[in-house]
């Protein structure tokens, strides 16, 4: 067996699939609002959930995508 055939017989579907997390800022370009929107929304408690990885704030991009559809089918604004 060759090693590019090794590397092909190896399925992402093979463990756990993860998206990788957001920054602050990638969020802010997403959603298209200031980044102190977004921490002052996560002070309020009514931006997308966002959490701490050692001393920095990520965003699950699936949750932001959640979060922005309830916004966007409830007629609420955050």
């Amino acid at each position: 067996m060759t090693p590019a055939h090794r590397r092909s017989s190896h399925h992402p579907a093979d463990g756990p699939q993860y998206e990788r997390l957001w920054t602050v800022r990638e969020v802010s370009e997403f959603l298209g609002i200031p980044v102190a929107t977004l921490h002052q929304w996560r002070y309020l408690g009514t931006g997308p959930e966002a959490f701490r990885v050692g001393k920095h704030l990520r965003y699950d991009p699936h949750a932001v995508r959640s979060w922005l559809t309830v916004q966007c089918t409830t007629g609420r604004s955050a």
